[in-house]
């Protein structure tokens, strides 16, 4: 199971790695900080490998115990195989009560630190690089271009810099033959050293397309160090990054409970106002432009309005439609603000539920899992990596693609969070116990052998029946 693990999480880390890979790359970083991504990164990944480890190990472990018939002298010695699985089914609770406190505790503080470090990494600007004849404008507001860069001496040739800081409008352009630009140790100063050059400023005022002041200097060393930011990689404070996916299953309870009242509240909300303070508005100052007409505030009839309405003169009725309007209009807003935070609360609700529904569920799946892969190793009574790596991954893909469609469900409202997220597990623990019943019984399910015997048999059979008949 160790080596299976190590080759699951290998292969989902690649994953990770190709896919981030363009934040990573010509950012400066430091080694230590690509280590510690990646160690939260496969922490993170953890409940997906671990399942999938068991399976992979269960299917193996079996497996070479058929192929050099050991399974087979157990069984000769009057060992059933829930007898011969029960060591290993205890091995298994372990891991499964292990991977619990994996994705209650480690996995929400490895997502809070990875966010957080991702969040840096997409901060920090590229490092400074110079390419021979190529702007470089990855300093705010400064362009630099260099004819050739000795990779030796770090020397540049043919400088050209464009420097437009100034928010006056003022712009600065430097020309020099050779020079020296590189950033401080703390990468927050450019230190520029340049050699034979001249300077060109640029003062421009409200007339500035026909009365420029050009200023014009040269020089035979200039130094300078210009204050720069977002080349040093600098730490988020990672409570910042807090959501579902960061909270442990006790916070998540709490976190349910609370966003349960809220999403009721806001549904009370969304029609109490509309009711009580918009449409059946018992205020008789509503009706005030119609005192003239007897009509029932207690009550107020639809039929006794409308009538009330079309015996007023025009002037006074248009006022009325116009203040319905204005009411409508304001009733609406209001249903839609108040709707909008009911919507918010209610999808933060779902995904809290299918979080603390994913923790208590992956130990089950790791001994479904367990009851799939062994008995599958037992028939198939192969080891190695061939077998057992193709049969994991069909199971796997179908336990992932039922776990997605459940948890998509879920997050959407459609089905109880509860279902969705045991959905796959509901489908897959018939399959573990058909699986371990005839293993038992020693099924021929995978020998091929006996199929092409069965099949002779049929052929044989079918034979004989067309020669009766002639």
């Amino acid at each position: 199971m160790v080596l299976s693990f190590f080759i699951v999480m290998f292969i989902l880390m690649m994953n990770f790695v190709w896919r981030y890979i363009d934040e990573l790359v010509g950012k400066g970083l430091s080694f230590s900080v690509i280590i510690e991504l990646l160690f939260y990164a496969t922490a993170n990944m953890m409940p997906l490998g671990i399942p999938l480890a068991t399976l992979f190990a269960g299917i193996m472990t079996m497996g070479n115990l058929g192929e050099h018939n050991e399974l087979l002298a157990m069984k000769s010695a009057g060992m059933s195989l829930p007898r011969i699985l029960s060591p290993l089914m205890v091995v298994v609770v372990i891991v499964a009560v292990a991977s619990f406190f994996v994705v209650n505790n480690l996995v929400p503080y490895s997502n809070k630190k990875m966010m957080a470090i991702l969040y840096d990494i997409k901060q920090q600007k590229e490092s400074m690089e110079f390419k021979d004849g190529i702007f470089f404008n990855g300093i705010d507001n400064m362009n630099i271009r260099v004819g050739h860069q000795d990779p030796e001496t770090q020397l540049l040739t043919d400088v050209l810099i464009y420097d437009t800081r100034e928010r006056n409008g003022n712009m600065t352009t430097t020309v020099a033959d050779s020079g020296y630009i590189y950033m401080s140790d703390d990468k927050k100063f450019l230190m520029i050293k340049l050699f034979n050059g001249e300077t060109f400023e640029t003062t421009r005022n409200y007339k500035w397309s026909s009365e420029n002041v050009v200023r014009h200097q040269k020089f035979a060393v200039q130094n300078g160090a210009l204050a720069i930011d977002g080349f040093d990689f600098s730490r988020t404070d990672m409570s910042l990054f807090s959501n579902h996916q960061t909270k442990n299953i006790a916070e998540l309870q709490v976190d349910i409970d609370s966003l349960r009242h809220e999403s009721d509240r806001g549904s009370a909300r969304s029609y109490e106002p509309l009711l009580k303070s918009y449409l059946l508005v018992n205020d008789q100052s509503a009706f005030g432009l119609f005192d003239s007409v007897k009509v029932d505030y207690s009550y107020k009839k639809a039929a006794d309005i409308m009538a009330a309405i079309d015996s007023l003169p025009v002037e006074r009725k248009a006022a009325i439609i116009s203040k319905a309007s204005t009411q409508a209009r304001l009733s609406r807003n209001s249903l839609n603000r108040n709707e909008d935070t009911a919507k918010d609360s209610l999808n933060k609700l779902y995904r809290s539920q299918v979080e603390w529904h994913r923790k208590v569920a992956l130990p089950v799946s790791v001994i479904i899992f367990f009851l799939i892969g062994a008995p599958l190793g037992a028939i198939i009574r192969k080891g190695g990596l061939a077998m057992p790596v193709v049969v994991s991954v069909l199971f796997f893909v179908v336990y992932y693609i039922i776990s997605i469609a459940g948890e998509k469900m879920a997050k959407e409202g459609t089905w109880d969070a509860g279902f969705g997220m045991w959905f796959s597990s509901l489908v897959l623990l018939p399959i573990a116990i058909y699986l371990t019943r005839i293993a038992t019984n020693d099924s021929n399910l995978f020998n091929m052998d006996w199929y092409a015997v069965q099949i002779n048999k049929l052929k044989a059979r079918f034979g004989k029946k067309s020669e009766a008949e002639k």
